[in-house]
């Protein structure tokens, strides 16, 4: 999906993320045609096997609270996201360890913004 605004002179821009595991759905091709023939849904990287948990074990637009998501579906989710990480850039993920609000501060810092 993608999300535009209008600045304050009129000018249109794209606003929000694009092209993320967050926002877009990601297929596999090389399993696709197989698993079409056979009425299997599409093997994916991205959140939406995460999206229908909470689907049928609550209505996330109307309960006021819900369900935690099991430990082993976040996981895989990371490993998800990483795997389309290392796909789409063709080099190894390498997580970093600290406080990830250090990190990014210190980004931001770096990049002019703070």
């Amino acid at each position: 999906k993608y999300e535009f605004g209008f600045d304050e002179a009129g000018d249109i821009y794209l606003i929000d993320e694009i092209h993320t595991p967050d926002s877009s759905r990601y297929w596999i091709k090389d399993t696709y045609q197989e698993r079409f023939e056979k009425g299997r849904e599409p093997e994916n990287i991205d959140k939406e096997f995460l999206r229908l948990w909470f689907k049928e074990n609550c209505d996330p637009y109307k309960d006021p609270q819900l369900p935690k998501a099991p430990e082993h579906m976040v996981v895989e989710l990371s490993k998800r996201y990483m795997r389309l990480y290392e796909m789409i850039t063709g080099r190894s993920f390498e997580s970093e360890s600290g406080d990830v609000r250090d990190r990014i501060k210190r980004n931001l810092e770096n990049e002019g913004y703070l």
